[in-house]
């Protein structure tokens, strides 16, 4: 059946639709949902939009407005159109053209098209990268982050696994929590004398949307002597737990807290998760690699998987 598709900008009043499609899409987190995309609002301005065939919802695109270019999305770390598994190839071929035609008319100059990882997608969803290459999209990024595949894990290197025995020997203990302050005081300690940056989310913002997301977004701790001494907030879909959040302090690194924190969100929190993503090692879109950085990660069975993003010209 030939599609007849309509793109509307998304309204408030179409909020349910939007979080709805996104829990049953083929390729869609808990980041798309409204409540996560809007918490802050205020630094974007919105233009996403939906995407439908014969008057049915298919896909969306997550999506703000800077200036004369749309980018998808300027507040998230992926993104592009997210679309219900029904989606055929040649339809979403045809949506995503339809909406380059739709972005022309609304005099939009330039459309930056972040992909969605495949190890995020529930359903093959592939086919626009097609559509970007048919397109003539250019490829502005490339960041290289590492996942395990928990199907079949590969054994620790050997540094790793000294520095898992050297925790457990000086009483490091792993545990849960709700309370983000004192990890979030070593984040922006080592952020501020590293790279002399904050994180991207402020505390307020975190335990916010921890409070909205309490079981896509978990805080784990490795506390020394009663002291939090290392930690990782997680970001957990149905088939990835990611690391959003890593960061020790000289204590927790000499010891080996994150060694041994890994390890037990690896082997016993989510080893009922297809991967566990530890998050990209690169900086400048991937024009710096941080090979230190790389090999810790890899030294837990971790190997590459990119985060690209793409930019139209229109």
């Amino acid at each position: 059946m030939t599609s007849v598709l309509e793109i509307r900008k998304y309204t408030p009043d179409m909020r349910e639709l939007w979080d709805t499609m996104v829990k049953n899409s083929a390729n869609g987190t808990f980041m798309f949902m409204r409540d996560y995309m809007e918490y802050h609002a205020h630094r974007f301005e919105d233009f996403s939009l939906v995407i439908f065939n014969r008057n049915k919802p298919v896909a969306l695109l997550p999506a703000s407005k800077h200036n004369d270019n749309i980018i998808s999305h300027g507040g998230l770390t992926y993104g592009g159109f997210i679309t219900i598994a029904e989606v055929s190839s040649s339809m979403l071929i045809d949506i995503f053209d339809s909406t380059l035609q739709y972005l022309r008319q609304a005099h939009i100059k330039g459309f930056t098209y972040k992909l969605v990882p495949h190890i995020y997608h529930s359903y093959p969803h592939e086919a626009e990268q097609y559509a970007l290459y048919k397109a003539g999209a250019t490829r502005i990024a490339c960041n290289l982050s590492s996942a395990i595949d928990l199907a079949t894990p590969l054994q620790y290197a050997e540094l790793r696994r000294r520095g898992i025995k050297r925790a457990m020997k000086q009483g490091v203990v792993i545990e849960p929590s709700d309370d983000y302050t004192a990890f979030w005081k070593v984040l922006s300690d080592n952020l501020l004398q590293r790279h002399h940056v904050q994180p991207v989310h402020t505390l307020d913002e975190i335990s916010l949307l921890h409070s909205q997301f309490p079981h896509n977004i978990r805080l784990y701790e490795a506390r020394l002597n009663g002291q939090v001494v290392a930690g990782c907030v997680m970001y957990i879909t149905n088939r990835v737990a990611h690391a959003q959040y890593i960061s020790a302090t000289t204590e927790g690194k000499e010891c080996g807290a994150l060694d041994m924190l890994f390890a037990t969100l690896i082997e016993k929190e989510f080893n009922n998760h297809r991967y566990f993503d530890f998050g990209i090692s690169t900086e400048s879109g991937g024009e710096y690699l941080n090979t230190g950085l790389l090999t810790q990660k890899e030294g837990f069975g971790a190997r590459g998987i990119v985060y690209e993003t793409y930019y139209i010209a229109l």
